[in-house]
Formats: structure tokens, C-alpha cells, sequence
């Protein structure tokens, strides 16, 4: 069969090659296992004795090479001959392609990465999967997102520099800088642009004082286009490598040249940081990115089911985004763990198999509920539209309602007083905290009112089980 698929055109000979070798994986794997993991994958390109195959994402090539391996290279070697090799092929929406050889015993080379990083004489350490298309855009990370795509598009020309990104842990802080390292490359791949941690820099900068050669490293830096910097809250207490940063810094600041920076809280708030940094980090923009509402939790597990090659019903992408609210990293995390208990126990994902997900990523009680859970309950309760609490609507009712609702968020959540607030249509955290004092003198002198509340939380818990 191999000798006659040669005679045909290139594309139509990896076409019929990969379907074969797509047959004999059918029969040696579950179906859940094929739909999810093999299906999704394309035909690429037959290069010589080697058939290139496109995939999704990383995700896809760890995990078959780690469950799947020897199925693979027997079947490869069954299709192919004994010279026959096999190529993972990334593709992005736009360049560059990540090329990835299977680990087989006949190809153990190191993976190839084509990309703007091959005609450097450094490595930029930007990943291509990070940038602005695939960012999920909402409401908590809104001035965030259009200050780094402001830079990305006129770096050193805007006046936010320092661009200093802040949050918690898994909110996108890491994508969206390197999103900018990205698209300054997209447009002028002659720039000169690097994307490190801090943590790096300072092992960096160690290895320097060590081989003599400080003034070489601090030139190199001094040399960027556009320096990112991932959580530069590491700095604190390494006086001699904050006092090099300054010196970067001023160097690039002073030539018009881009600084973007990412810690975990906001300038103002490192405690330990040099003062004259501090100083520094403010002159710019500082912008902070909050945990994702519901409807941006939704699109952000639409966007990685996606990607994964898997369709979820609106219904289960609800129900997870109602339960795991503090961060994207979990959302994701949640999603994964969804595919590996589906794909190793071969079973349909089901509502019965997300729930089981979901107890087992959120194990605390406390973080399966959310504001928006909370909302929703209150609402039914009210008798009244869930955008009544977020409205400015001084209807008795509908102020006793958002009271009770505030209250129930502020027991039940581990948000901050700022992100409940938000969710009531932007209100101030001093109308949370007023909110919940008067729900709990109310409890203290009326029995109904206790009884009511009791029976609201006992219905939040219920709905996320």
C-alpha cells in the first residue's frame, strides 16, 4: 500500500496515510478516547519518509505521548515501514509553526520550533500560543487588555511606560505581557523584545557577578526594544539586583523604549521594594486584572473547549463556570482534568462525570459557590429579574434583596468586599460592608428573617452539588 500511495499527489498521499494509520488506532482504543484525542487530528504534509500531522495544541502531543506511545510508534511503523517517521505540526492562526517529532526509538532528535526566534542570536522565551485573539476580553480585565494591546501596537510611543499589569495568581497576567512581546514581533520582526521573570533575571544577574561579566549582561538588556518582566514582586529584598533593574530601566525609559511589568499586587503595595522603583513603576500606567465574571468565565471555557477539539453543551460550560469562580488557571484546570476522566475511565462526559470534576478540583465547599449562584437564588426567591440587584433601583424590595444577596456573598465566598461589590452593579465596598451589618442586626432581633436566610443558604449549597 505505502509504494502505491507514493505515486499519488503529496497532499493526497498524507491524507490516505494518516487514515490508515487512524484505522488500526480505532480498533485499539476506546471510542470516547478516538472522538476526543485522534479525530481532531489532521493530515498535514508527507515530507520524504516523514508524515506530518496537525494538532490542536501541546496539550494534545504530551498527552498521547504519554498514554498512547507505543500504539502510536507501532502503528506508524506498521503504515510507514521501518524508515517511517512521524511529525507533530502546531499551527497557530498566524505564524510561526511549531514542528514536533514523535519520541521514537528512530527519531529522538530535539523538537524543531520555526519561528521569528531562529533569525535571533537570543531567545525572546515569548510563547506563540499567548497572544490578543485568544485573550478572552471582560469586565475585569478591560483596561488591562486595551492598555497592552495600545503598546503592542505603538510600543515606546504611548505613555504607558512602565505598562505595570496587576493580580491575582491565574488571571491572565503572564498572557497578556507576553500578547505585547507577540504583536510588537507580528508587525517588526526586527525589533529587539525579551520576556523574562524576575526570578530569572536575578539567577541571571547571579551567573554574571560570578563569571565576571555584569557589564555584558546589563548591556544586553539595556539593548531591548521592549523588556517584560513577570512578577517583578520576586525583586523584593535583592537590593544589588534592584539596584541593576533601576539602571535598566532609566536606560530604556530615557531612549523612548518599552518596560512592561506584572506582580501580584500594585506598586503602591510592595512592601520592600526600593522606593525609587516604586517611583518609577507609577510613572506609566498601572492597571489591575480582576477575577472573571461569569459570562467571561463561559467564553473563556468555550475558547479552551474549543481548542481541546471537544463540544460542551452550554449547560455543563455554566455549570462549571458557576462553580470554580476564582481564577482562569482552575477554569482550565477543571477542563482538563474533565478530559482525562473521560478519556481513562472511557466515559461520555456526562453531568454526572462534571459534577465529580468539579467536587474533585473545588474540594472546599466555599469555592464552589459564587456570587452569581448566589444572585440567581435570591432572585427566584424575590420573585424578581437577577438585574434588579445590579441596578440602581431604591425600591424597598428590590434594597432588601441586594442586602440579603451582598450578605449571602460575603458569608458564603472567599471574594473581596471590592469584587462583591462589582458584581452589584459597581457599588462601593463601604455599601457591602453598611449591606451586610444591617442584615445581621436584622437577624439578631427577627426570627423570620433568620429562618428566610437560613433557607436561602441551604438552597445555595444545594444547587452546587
Amino acid at each position: 500500500m505505502q509504494s502505491s500511495a507514493l505515486t499519488l499527489p503529496i497532499e493526497k498521499n498524507a491524507s490516505l496515510l494518516w487514515k490508515e494509520c487512524l484505522s488500526i488506532i480505532k480498533e485499539n482504543v476506546p471510542s470516547i478516547t478516538y472522538n476526543t484525542w485522534f479525530l481532531p487530528i489532521k493530515p498535514f504534509a508527507l515530507d520524504n519518509n516523514t508524515l506530518k500531522i496537525s494538532v490542536p495544541n501541546n496539550f494534545f502531543i504530551e498527552w498521547i505521548e504519554e498514554h498512547y506511545n507505543t500504539l502510536i510508534n507501532k502503528t506508524v511503523g506498521h503504515v510507514l515501514g521501518a524508515e517511517g517517521k512521524l511529525a507533530y505540526v502546531i499551527l497557530e492562526e498566524k505564524p510561526p509553526v511549531e514542528e514536533r517529532p514523535i519520541n521514537t526509538a528512530q527519531n529522538n532528535h530535539t523538537p524543531t520550533l520555526i519561528s521569528l526566534k531562529k533569525t535571533r542570536n537570543y531567545e525572546t522565551f515569548l510563547n506563540p500560543r499567548y497572544i490578543f485573539d485568544n485573550f478572552i476580553k471582560g469586565e475585569g480585565n478591560q483596561l488591562a487588555r486595551a492598555a497592552a494591546f495600545a503598546v503592542g501596537e505603538n510600543t515606546g510611543q504611548t505613555s504607558f511606560n512602565p505598562l505595570f499589569i496587576y493580580g491575582g495568581v491565574g488571571l491572565g497576567k503572564t498572557h497578556l505581557i507576553q500578547a505585547i512581546g507577540n504583536k510588537i514581533l507580528e508587525a517588526s520582526p526586527d525589533k529587539r523584545v525579551i520576556y523574562l521573570s524576575s526570578d530569572v533575571f536575578t539567577v541571571e544577574f547571579v551567573e554574571a557577578i560570578q563569571n565576571d561579566n555584569v557589564n555584558e549582561f546589563s548591556n544586553f538588556y539595556k539593548s531591548m526594544d521592549c523588556l517584560i518582566i513577570d512578577d517583578i514582586q520576586f525583586l523584593i529584598g535583592k537590593e544589588k539586583t534592584q539596584d541593576l533593574f533601576f539602571q535598566i530601566f532609566n536606560t530604556l525609559h530615557q531612549s523612548g523604549r518599552q518596560v512592561v511589568l506584572s506582580s501580584d499586587k500594585a506598586p503602591k503595595d510592595l512592601k520592600g521594594l526600593n522606593e525609587r522603583l516604586i517611583s518609577r513603576f507609577s510613572w506609566g500606567l498601572s492597571a489591575d486584572v480582576q477575577p472573571p465574571d461569569f459570562e467571561t468565565r463561559v467564553a473563556i471555557l468555550k475558547n479552551k473547549s474549543f481548542s481541546f477539539g471537544i463540544s460542551l453543551t452550554n449547560e455543563i460550560l455554566e455549570y462549571i463556570a458557576q462553580n470554580i469562580t476564582s481564577n482562569i488557571r482552575e477554569l482550565e484546570g477543571c477542563l482538563v482534568k474533565l478530559l482525562a476522566n473521560s478519556s481513562l475511565n472511557s466515559k461520555e462526559i456526562d453531568f454526572d462525570l462534571v459534577k465529580k470534576t468539579v467536587r474533585e478540583v473545588s474540594t472546599n465547599k466555599q469555592v464552589n459557590i459564587s456570587i452569581d449562584v448566589i444572585n440567581k437564588v435570591v432572585s427566584e426567591f424575590f420573585k424578581m429579574e437577577e438585574n434588579k440587584l445590579r441596578e440602581k433601583n431604591r425600591r424597598k424590595e428590590v434594597v432588601f434583596a441586594r442586602q440579603i444577596a451582598m450578605f449571602l456573598s460575603k458569608s458564603l465566598t472567599k471574594s473581596s468586599l471590592k469584587t462583591i461589590g462589582l458584581h452589584f452593579g459597581g457599588r462601593d465596598h463601604s455599601t457591602v460592608i453598611h449591606a451586610h451589618a444591617c442584615i445581621e442586626k436584622m437577624l439578631s432581633s427577627d426570627p423570620k428573617i433568620k429562618e428566610m436566610v437560613i433557607s436561602l443558604k441551604n438552597k445555595i449549597e444545594m444547587s452546587v452539588v
